[in-house]
């Protein structure tokens, strides 16, 4: 009696893990096929590394004060030595504190946004999102704002590339000089200009 219980358990156990192993393949075939299909026709990054934004024209008197400026956006370009670090410090940890140790996507992250939006759509509140400043990077320069699976797919993996590419301090760069900050400014910069 043993004998059988111990058969039958055997059995059991390896039909449960030939079943697991069948459709752990079936799931990475899926998923290996659609990241396949994202990542063709993908933007090239390679352009990034010669971005030069578009910045306002200014025009001072002889005694230095701005007299006017020129442009279709409130921007100027700064370099990322001479970002203060406190500015540094608090958009990292207002937008990806974990910027200098992930590889463009933040797996921890989007597992606390899926657990934060679930949370947040029960209690119907507005959702939260689990970009990395990578991916914001390559969705404001690469790719357009379309709310979809696939455009998330491509974005995820353009990030994991330019994180290949680029160093952290020249997407850091990127994305502090790009973004809007209200007021037709964009970047810290104009920002700061703007608002002090």
């Amino acid at each position: 009696r043993r004998r059988k219980k111990r058969s039958w358990l055997l059995s059991l156990i390896t039909f449960a893990f030939a079943s697991g192993v069948v459709l752990f393949l079936a799931a990475s075939s899926v998923v290996g096929f659609y990241v396949w299909k994202a990542s063709r026709d993908l933007p090239d990054y390679e352009r990034l590394a010669t971005y030069e934004p578009p910045v306002m024209t200014r025009i001072h008197a002889g005694d230095g004060s701005l007299i006017a400026e020129y442009g279709y956006e409130r921007r100027i370009f700064i370099p990322m030595q001479a970002i203060p670090k406190n500015v540094i410090h608090a958009f990292l940890a207002a937008e990806d504190k974990n910027f200098y140790e992930h590889k463009g996507i933040d797996l921890t992250g989007i597992a606390r946004a899926v657990r934060d939006n679930i949370v947040n759509y029960g209690k119907g509140k507005s959702l939260v999102g689990g970009s990395t400043i990578t991916q914001q990077v390559v969705k404001n320069f690469l790719l357009t704002n379309e709310k979809s699976f696939e455009r998330k797919a491509r974005e995820a993996i353009l990030a994991m590339r330019i994180s290949q590419v680029y160093s952290k301090d020249k997407i850091l760069e990127l994305y502090l000089n790009e973004i809007y900050l209200g007021l037709g400014s964009y970047g810290v910069a104009a920002a700061a200009y703007n608002y002090f």
